[in-house]
């Protein structure tokens, strides 16, 4: 089985004068990417594809997988395209992927692999998808939505 976790980065602080790339998340955020994280890793991602973003990368190491993270440039600036192509190009041995990504892409990948909506996809939170077929197969219909979750607020 080939299983995705997509995960939009926890909610982010503005702060004047920073580029967005550089925005830092919050104490909220923090904490809601640690409660994801004890969602997630019973999952048993094997790999963290992230963009660069460093609200992302906060977001990816506040998870606390047990796997490598790897920067994935296309993920700040692509849109649902292009992180499929970056899945196509999965190496076939990993079963379990996650990707940290921003809006509108990720929402949009979710529907293109799934034909579901996850309407109003909040900072922080994150779906899963089982995929028909391997990482080269990826594409628009060739995946099942097993569920989405939104972030613990408190």
């Amino acid at each position: 089985m080939t299983r995705l976790i997509v995960i939009r980065h926890a909610e982010a602080a503005g702060v004047l004068g920073l580029p967005d790339r550089e925005r830092p998340l919050t104490a909220a955020g923090e904490s809601a990417a640690r409660a994801a994280g004890a969602q997630i890793r019973p999952l048993k991602p094997e790999l963290v594809l992230c963009s660069p973003a460093v609200r992302a990368r906060r977001t990816a190491e506040l998870l606390g997988l047990d796997a490598p993270i790897e920067i994935e440039p296309v993920i700040y600036h692509g849109d649902s395209d292009d992180l499929i192509d970056l899945l196509c190009r999965t190496d076939q041995g990993i079963g379990t992927l996650a990707l940290v990504g921003h809006n509108p892409a990720v929402s949009r990948l979710v529907w293109e692999l799934t034909g579901r909506e996850c309407d109003a996809f909040p900072p922080g939170g994150y779906a899963v998808i089982d995929l028909n077929g391997s990482w080269a197969e990826a594409g628009p219909g060739r995946g099942t939505l097993v569920s989405f979750h939104r972030p613990h607020q408190g």
